[in-house]
Order: structure tokens, then sequence, then C-alpha cells
């Protein structure tokens, strides 16, 4: 299944927005008039397609790989918690 139009603007976005002045949460609402919870949400099963990876393998692999180091410490720092 190819990628749709928006698909490919959610990965030229997070390709492009560091270059970008403000905050991201306010340049998805403007851009994509999602909330940002929402907009992670879509962008985490996009970064999870073969089609996505054969777009822009880099920044796929750089995305997932951000997404997998958050998971972890959000379950470290529930780990941590249990403890207590």
């Amino acid at each position: 299944m190819p990628l749709s139009d928006r698909d490919l603007a959610f990965l030229a976005f997070e390709g492009e927005w560091r270059r970008h002045a403000g905050a991201k949460e306010e340049a998805i609402r403007a851009e994509f008039s999602l909330t940002p919870a929402r907009y992670y949400q879509l962008l985490g099963r996009l970064i999870d397609t073969p089609e996505a990876l054969a777009h822009d393998p880099m920044l796929v692999r750089r995305l997932r790989r951000r997404r997998d180091d958050a998971t972890a410490q959000h379950r470290a720092r529930l780990g941590r918690a249990a403890v207590r």
C-alpha cells in the first residue's frame, strides 16, 4: 500500500521540524489540525510500516529508536516506582 499524502507530510515534518522556530506541539496543531497525542499515535503506526521504512530508512530508524528509548525509560520509571 503506498504512502498517503498525509503520511508523506508527517515524514517530511519529522525530518524538518527542528529547522523551524517554536514549539513542536504548536507546529503540529497548526500544520495538521491534530492534537499532539493523536499525531504521535498516527506517526507511531506509520513508522512501523515497511512503506515508511522504504521511503526514508534513516529517518524511520531514528524515529523508531527515539520511540523505543522513550518506552524503555518509561518502563524503568514505572519499575522504580513499584519498588518504593
